[in-house]
C-alpha cells in the first residue's frame, strides 16, 4: 500500500464532510484562541454556554500491516457554564495489507468535560474529561470491549498564544488489548484573525499485550471560513516503533458553531 491510498481517504472523507456542511457565505471573523481538535491533545475549555460545536470529521492511521480510521460526527453541547457533553458517532474502515477492506460502526464515545478552575484563578485552566467507549460490535472495524478514558487537561493563553495539554489512562481489557497510558502537549498561535497553527508531541504507553509506546508530533490548522464554519486539519508522524506502531496519522474535520 503506498502513500497515496491513505490520502486519497482522508481527502474523500473530508469532502463528505465539506459537502455537508459549506454554507456560500465565506466573509472572515476574528476568533479567539482555541485549543483541542485537531490536535491529539485536548484542552480544558468546555462549549460555551447553551452553544454547539459539531464536528464533521475524517481521521487516519498508516502503519506497517494497513490503514484504520474513522468518519462520523463529533457532537459537543454548553449544557452548563463550565460543563461539556459530548456525543461521537464514528464510521470505521480497515484496509489491511493482507486481508480484505471492512467498514462499518466504530466505537461510539460519551464524555463529559468539566472545568473546576480558571486562568483569572491560578493562570490555567484545568479541567476533567472522561471519555466512554462503547463496544463497535464488530470484529473487524473498532474494538469490541468498552473502555474508559481519565484525562486531565491543562491550558494557558497569552496574546496570540496558546499552550495545553495533559493526559491520562485509558482502562480497558479484551482480547489482545490492555490499559495504557498517554500524554501529549501543544503549543499554538494565532498567526491571523482567521487562522491559528501550532505544533505538539504526543506519547502512548503500550495498548495491547506485547506491542511497544510509541512518540509522535503533528501538526495542525485552524481556518475560519465564517463566524459559524470552521476548517481543521492535521498530519503527525510517528517516531517511536514505526515498524510497529502508526507511521503517519491526519485528521480533518468541518466544524460549525452556532
Amino acid at each position: 500500500m503506498g502513500g497515496i491510498e491513505p490520502i486519497g481517504w482522508m481527502i474523500r472523507g473530508f469532502a463528505l464532510g465539506s459537502a455537508l456542511a459549506l454554507a456560500p457565505a465565506f466573509t472572515l471573523f476574528p476568533a479567539p484562541a482555541q485549543a483541542g481538535p485537531p490536535f491529539v491533545s485536548d484542552d480544558p475549555e468546555p462549549t460555551d454556554y447553551e452553544h454547539y460545536e459539531v464536528y464533521l470529521f475524517t481521521n487516519g492511521a498508516n502503519a506497517a500491516d494497513g490503514t484504520t480510521g474513522e468518519s462520523g460526527i463529533d457532537f459537543n453541547y454548553g449544557a452548563l457554564p463550565d460543563l461539556q457533553l459530548t456525543a461521537v458517532v464514528p464510521m470505521a474502515y480497515a484496509l489491511p495489507r493482507d486481508a480484505a477492506n471492512a467498514i462499518g460502526f466504530g466505537n461510539v464515545e460519551l464524555a463529559a468535560k468539566y472545568r473546576f478552575l480558571h486562568q483569572a484563578q491560578i493562570g490555567w485552566d484545568i479541567a476533567l474529561f472522561p471519555r466512554i467507549f462503547l463496544p463497535s460490535g464488530s470484529s473487524r472495524v473498532g474494538d469490541n470491549h468498552p473502555a474508559l478514558l481519565l484525562p486531565l487537561w491543562f491550558e494557558k493563553d497569552w496574546g496570540g498564544w496558546s499552550t495545553f495539554g495533559g493526559g491520562g489512562c485509558q482502562l480497558q481489557h479484551g482480547d489482545d488489548a490492555k490499559s495504557f497510558c498517554l500524554a501529549g502537549w501543544a503549543l499554538t498561535r494565532q498567526v491571523l484573525p482567521n487562522l491559528q497553527l501550532g505544533v505538539e508531541i504526543v506519547h502512548q504507553t503500550a495498548d495491547t499485550t506485547g506491542g511497544k509506546a510509541s512518540t509522535g508530533i503533528g501538526a495542525g490548522f485552524r481556518y475560519d471560513l465564517s463566524e459559524h464554519y470552521h476548517l481543521l486539519g492535521y498530519y503527525g508522524p510517528g517516531l517511536e516503533a514505526t515498524a510497529t506502531n502508526a507511521r503517519h496519522n491526519w485528521y480533518a474535520s468541518m466544524l460549525l458553531t452556532f
